[in-house]
Protein backbone atom coordinates (compact mmCIF):
# COMPACT_ATOMS: atom_id res chain seq x y z
CA UNK A 1 0.00 0.00 0.00
CA UNK A 2 1.29 3.44 -0.92
CA UNK A 3 2.30 5.74 1.95
CA UNK A 4 -0.47 8.33 1.92
CA UNK A 5 0.15 9.67 5.43
CA UNK A 6 2.81 12.06 6.72
CA UNK A 7 3.17 12.63 10.46
CA UNK A 8 4.83 16.00 10.97
CA UNK A 9 6.38 16.83 14.34
CA UNK A 10 7.46 20.44 14.99
CA UNK A 11 10.08 19.63 17.61
CA UNK A 12 11.34 21.77 20.51
CA UNK A 13 10.92 19.93 23.84
CA UNK A 14 12.62 16.61 24.55
CA UNK A 15 10.94 15.88 27.90
CA UNK A 16 8.20 13.62 26.51
CA UNK A 17 9.54 13.12 23.00
CA UNK A 18 10.47 9.47 23.56
CA UNK A 19 6.86 8.67 24.49
CA UNK A 20 5.70 10.36 21.30
CA UNK A 21 8.16 8.37 19.18
CA UNK A 22 7.31 5.15 21.01
CA UNK A 23 3.65 5.67 20.16
CA UNK A 24 4.64 5.87 16.47
CA UNK A 25 6.90 2.85 16.74
CA UNK A 26 4.01 0.90 18.29
CA UNK A 27 1.53 1.61 15.50
CA UNK A 28 0.02 -1.62 14.21
CA UNK A 29 0.17 -0.12 10.71
CA UNK A 30 3.56 1.43 9.89
CA UNK A 31 2.44 2.82 6.53
CA UNK A 32 3.45 6.43 7.21
CA UNK A 33 6.46 8.72 7.04
CA UNK A 34 7.66 10.93 9.89
CA UNK A 35 8.95 14.46 9.29
CA UNK A 36 10.63 16.23 12.22
CA UNK A 37 11.58 19.91 12.14
CA UNK A 38 13.82 21.00 15.00
CA UNK A 39 13.12 24.64 15.91
CA UNK A 40 16.74 25.38 16.95
CA UNK A 41 16.14 23.57 20.23
CA UNK A 42 18.90 23.42 22.82
CA UNK A 43 17.82 19.81 23.43
CA UNK A 44 19.36 17.87 20.57
CA UNK A 45 17.18 14.81 19.79
CA UNK A 46 19.53 13.17 17.28
CA UNK A 47 20.90 10.55 19.68
CA UNK A 48 17.35 9.57 20.60
CA UNK A 49 16.22 9.56 16.96
CA UNK A 50 19.09 7.24 16.02
CA UNK A 51 17.44 4.48 18.07
CA UNK A 52 14.33 4.65 15.86
CA UNK A 53 15.92 4.73 12.41
CA UNK A 54 15.34 1.01 11.86
CA UNK A 55 11.77 1.25 13.17
CA UNK A 56 10.38 4.41 11.54
CA UNK A 57 10.80 6.22 8.22
CA UNK A 58 12.16 9.50 9.58
CA UNK A 59 13.15 12.67 7.76
CA UNK A 60 14.85 15.03 10.22
CA UNK A 61 15.82 18.66 9.67
CA UNK A 62 17.52 21.08 12.06
CA UNK A 63 16.52 24.73 11.58
CA UNK A 64 19.28 27.00 12.84
CA UNK A 65 16.87 29.88 13.52
CA UNK A 66 14.18 29.61 16.16
CA UNK A 67 10.77 30.64 14.79
CA UNK A 68 8.39 29.19 17.36
CA UNK A 69 9.05 31.97 19.87
CA UNK A 70 8.09 34.51 17.20
CA UNK A 71 5.42 32.63 15.27
CA UNK A 72 4.46 29.05 15.96
CA UNK A 73 2.49 28.96 12.71
CA UNK A 74 5.62 29.86 10.73
CA UNK A 75 7.43 26.98 12.42
CA UNK A 76 4.56 24.64 11.51
CA UNK A 77 4.66 25.84 7.92
CA UNK A 78 8.36 25.20 7.40
CA UNK A 79 7.90 21.74 8.91
CA UNK A 80 5.03 21.11 6.49
CA UNK A 81 7.36 22.08 3.64
CA UNK A 82 9.44 18.97 4.46
CA UNK A 83 6.58 16.70 3.41
CA UNK A 84 6.99 14.93 0.07
CA UNK A 85 4.23 13.17 -1.87
CA UNK A 86 1.84 12.10 0.86
CA UNK A 87 -1.80 13.10 0.36
CA UNK A 88 -2.71 13.37 4.05
CA UNK A 89 -0.84 14.77 7.02
CA UNK A 90 -0.99 15.01 10.77
CA UNK A 91 0.76 17.73 12.81
CA UNK A 92 1.68 15.94 16.02
CA UNK A 93 2.89 17.71 19.15
CA UNK A 94 6.30 16.62 20.44
CA UNK A 95 4.70 15.59 23.72
CA UNK A 96 1.44 14.03 22.50
CA UNK A 97 0.81 10.31 22.09
CA UNK A 98 -1.15 8.15 19.64
CA UNK A 99 -3.00 4.98 20.54
CA UNK A 100 -1.50 2.04 18.65
CA UNK A 101 -4.42 1.73 16.19
CA UNK A 102 -4.62 5.37 14.97
CA UNK A 103 -2.85 4.80 11.64
CA UNK A 104 -4.61 1.48 11.08
CA UNK A 105 -8.03 3.05 11.58
CA UNK A 106 -7.10 5.86 9.19
CA UNK A 107 -6.45 3.36 6.39
CA UNK A 108 -9.51 1.28 7.32
CA UNK A 109 -11.74 4.31 6.74
CA UNK A 110 -9.89 6.12 3.94
CA UNK A 111 -12.17 4.95 1.11
CA UNK A 112 -15.30 6.18 2.88
CA UNK A 113 -13.53 9.42 3.90
CA UNK A 114 -12.61 10.24 0.31
CA UNK A 115 -16.02 9.18 -0.98
CA UNK A 116 -17.59 11.56 1.55
CA UNK A 117 -15.28 14.35 0.39
CA UNK A 118 -14.00 15.02 3.91
CA UNK A 119 -10.84 17.09 4.18
CA UNK A 120 -10.45 16.67 7.94
CA UNK A 121 -10.29 13.41 9.90
CA UNK A 122 -10.71 13.56 13.66
CA UNK A 123 -9.90 10.98 16.32
CA UNK A 124 -11.25 10.67 19.83
CA UNK A 125 -9.05 12.39 22.41
CA UNK A 126 -8.12 12.21 26.05
CA UNK A 127 -5.97 14.53 28.16
CA UNK A 128 -2.94 13.18 30.05
CA UNK A 129 -0.62 14.96 32.49
CA UNK A 130 3.16 15.10 32.83
CA UNK A 131 3.12 11.59 34.33
CA UNK A 132 1.08 10.22 31.41
CA UNK A 133 -1.87 9.76 33.74
CA UNK A 134 -5.29 10.19 32.13
CA UNK A 135 -7.01 13.22 33.63
CA UNK A 136 -10.19 13.39 31.53
CA UNK A 137 -12.66 11.01 30.02
CA UNK A 138 -12.44 10.20 26.31
CA UNK A 139 -14.00 12.86 24.07
CA UNK A 140 -15.90 11.37 21.15
CA UNK A 141 -17.75 13.01 18.27
CA UNK A 142 -20.50 12.59 15.69
CA UNK A 143 -19.18 10.52 12.79
CA UNK A 144 -19.79 13.35 10.33
CA UNK A 145 -20.03 16.97 11.46
CA UNK A 146 -20.03 20.35 9.74
CA UNK A 147 -17.27 22.66 11.01
CA UNK A 148 -19.65 25.43 12.08
CA UNK A 149 -21.79 22.94 14.00
CA UNK A 150 -18.62 21.67 15.67
CA UNK A 151 -17.68 25.22 16.67
CA UNK A 152 -21.10 25.78 18.22
CA UNK A 153 -20.85 22.51 20.15
CA UNK A 154 -17.35 23.39 21.39
CA UNK A 155 -18.25 26.90 22.53
CA UNK A 156 -21.14 25.45 24.50
CA UNK A 157 -18.63 23.29 26.36
CA UNK A 158 -19.63 20.07 24.65
CA UNK A 159 -16.17 19.03 23.47
CA UNK A 160 -12.48 19.93 23.21
CA UNK A 161 -9.98 20.21 20.37
CA UNK A 162 -6.21 20.17 19.83
CA UNK A 163 -4.12 20.02 16.68
CA UNK A 164 -2.66 16.54 17.20
CA UNK A 165 -6.00 14.73 16.95
CA UNK A 166 -6.58 15.64 13.29
CA UNK A 167 -5.42 14.42 9.90
CA UNK A 168 -5.76 16.95 7.08
CA UNK A 169 -5.89 16.77 3.31
CA UNK A 170 -2.47 18.25 2.49
CA UNK A 171 -3.44 19.99 -0.75
CA UNK A 172 -6.44 21.75 0.76
CA UNK A 173 -4.58 22.68 3.95
CA UNK A 174 -1.82 24.35 1.95
CA UNK A 175 -4.39 26.09 -0.23
CA UNK A 176 -6.36 27.62 2.64
CA UNK A 177 -3.35 28.14 4.92
CA UNK A 178 -3.07 28.27 8.70
CA UNK A 179 -4.00 31.72 10.03
CA UNK A 180 -1.07 33.18 11.98
CA UNK A 181 -2.69 34.17 15.29
CA UNK A 182 -0.50 35.02 18.33
CA UNK A 183 0.84 31.80 19.92
CA UNK A 184 -1.17 30.00 17.20
CA UNK A 185 -3.96 30.31 19.78
CA UNK A 186 -7.11 29.10 18.00
CA UNK A 187 -5.18 28.81 14.70
CA UNK A 188 -5.69 25.03 14.69
CA UNK A 189 -9.40 25.26 15.47
CA UNK A 190 -9.87 27.86 12.76
CA UNK A 191 -8.12 25.57 10.26
CA UNK A 192 -10.47 22.70 11.15
CA UNK A 193 -13.53 24.94 10.77
CA UNK A 194 -12.49 26.42 7.43
CA UNK A 195 -11.73 23.02 5.92
CA UNK A 196 -15.07 21.61 7.02
CA UNK A 197 -17.62 24.34 6.27
CA UNK A 198 -18.60 22.57 3.04
CA UNK A 199 -17.09 19.12 3.65
CA UNK A 200 -17.85 17.31 6.92
CA UNK A 201 -15.29 16.37 9.53
CA UNK A 202 -15.03 12.58 9.53
CA UNK A 203 -14.60 11.22 13.06
CA UNK A 204 -13.00 7.92 14.07
CA UNK A 205 -13.90 7.32 17.70
CA UNK A 206 -12.37 3.88 18.10
CA UNK A 207 -8.86 5.41 18.07
CA UNK A 208 -7.59 7.88 20.67
CA UNK A 209 -5.02 10.67 20.57
CA UNK A 210 -3.64 11.67 23.97
CA UNK A 211 -3.05 15.40 24.42
CA UNK A 212 -0.54 16.20 27.14
CA UNK A 213 -1.28 18.98 29.62
CA UNK A 214 2.12 19.11 31.23
CA UNK A 215 2.39 22.66 32.55
CA UNK A 216 5.08 23.31 29.92
CA UNK A 217 3.06 23.70 26.75
CA UNK A 218 1.24 26.83 25.60
CA UNK A 219 -2.18 25.55 26.58
CA UNK A 220 -1.32 24.87 30.21
CA UNK A 221 0.99 27.85 30.88
CA UNK A 222 -0.35 30.94 32.66
CA UNK A 223 2.43 33.42 31.81
CA UNK A 224 1.11 34.04 28.28
CA UNK A 225 -2.43 35.23 28.97
CA UNK A 226 -2.05 38.54 27.10
CA UNK A 227 -0.92 36.77 23.93
CA UNK A 228 -3.72 34.22 24.33
CA UNK A 229 -6.15 37.13 24.61
CA UNK A 230 -4.80 38.57 21.35
CA UNK A 231 -5.18 35.22 19.62
CA UNK A 232 -8.73 34.86 20.94
CA UNK A 233 -9.65 38.33 19.67
CA UNK A 234 -8.25 37.55 16.23
CA UNK A 235 -10.16 34.27 16.12
CA UNK A 236 -13.59 35.75 16.87
CA UNK A 237 -12.98 38.79 14.68
CA UNK A 238 -12.08 36.55 11.72
CA UNK A 239 -15.10 34.30 12.22
CA UNK A 240 -17.54 37.22 12.33
CA UNK A 241 -15.94 38.99 9.38
CA UNK A 242 -15.93 35.90 7.17
CA UNK A 243 -18.77 33.62 8.30
CA UNK A 244 -21.41 35.67 10.10
CA UNK A 245 -24.02 35.06 7.39
CA UNK A 246 -23.76 31.34 8.01
CA UNK A 247 -24.47 31.57 11.75
CA UNK A 248 -27.88 31.76 13.36
CA UNK A 249 -28.68 35.10 15.05
CA UNK A 250 -28.56 33.47 18.47
CA UNK A 251 -25.11 31.98 17.90
CA UNK A 252 -23.84 35.18 16.31
CA UNK A 253 -24.70 36.90 19.59
CA UNK A 254 -22.45 34.38 21.34
CA UNK A 255 -19.58 35.21 19.00
CA UNK A 256 -20.02 38.96 19.53
CA UNK A 257 -20.22 38.42 23.29
CA UNK A 258 -16.94 36.46 23.26
CA UNK A 259 -15.30 39.08 21.03
CA UNK A 260 -16.35 41.88 23.39
CA UNK A 261 -15.11 39.92 26.39
CA UNK A 262 -11.61 39.76 24.92
CA UNK A 263 -11.45 43.53 24.45
CA UNK A 264 -12.85 44.20 27.93
CA UNK A 265 -10.13 41.94 29.32
CA UNK A 266 -7.50 43.97 27.46
CA UNK A 267 -9.07 47.44 27.32
CA UNK A 268 -5.93 49.42 26.51
CA UNK A 269 -5.23 47.59 23.25
CA UNK A 270 -5.88 50.44 20.79
CA UNK A 271 -5.57 48.18 17.75
CA UNK A 272 -8.45 46.08 19.08
CA UNK A 273 -10.67 49.15 19.34
CA UNK A 274 -9.91 50.25 15.79
CA UNK A 275 -10.72 46.81 14.39
CA UNK A 276 -13.89 46.37 16.42
CA UNK A 277 -15.09 49.88 15.55
CA UNK A 278 -14.68 49.14 11.84
CA UNK A 279 -16.50 45.81 12.25
CA UNK A 280 -19.45 47.39 14.04
CA UNK A 281 -19.72 50.29 11.60
CA UNK A 282 -19.74 47.96 8.59
CA UNK A 283 -22.49 45.87 10.19
CA UNK A 284 -24.56 48.83 11.43
CA UNK A 285 -24.05 48.02 15.11
CA UNK A 286 -23.53 51.61 16.31
CA UNK A 287 -25.55 51.25 19.51
CA UNK A 288 -23.80 47.99 20.36
CA UNK A 289 -20.41 49.67 19.96
CA UNK A 290 -21.51 52.59 22.16
CA UNK A 291 -22.66 50.12 24.82
CA UNK A 292 -19.30 48.31 24.66
CA UNK A 293 -17.42 51.58 24.98
CA UNK A 294 -19.44 52.55 28.05
CA UNK A 295 -18.70 49.18 29.67
CA UNK A 296 -14.98 49.68 29.07
CA UNK A 297 -15.00 53.20 30.53
CA UNK A 298 -16.85 52.03 33.64
CA UNK A 299 -14.22 49.34 34.21
CA UNK A 300 -11.42 51.88 33.99
CA UNK A 301 -13.07 54.41 36.34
Amino acid sequence: MKNNLAIVIPYYKIDFFKETLDSLKNQTNKNFNVYIGNDASLNNPEELLATYLDKLNITYHYFDKNLGSKSLVQQWNRCLALVQNEKWLMILGDDDVLASNVVASFYENIEEIELEGSLVIRFASEVINENSKKITTVFTHPEKENGLAFLERKLKGGTRSSLSEYIFNKKELLKIGIKDLPLAWYSDLLLVIELSVLNPIFSIDKSVVYFRNSGQNITSRKDNLVKKNEGTFGFYLYLIQNYQKQFSNSFLKVLYFNLEKTILDNKRQLQFWIKIFNLYVVNGRFLQFASLLIKAIKRVL
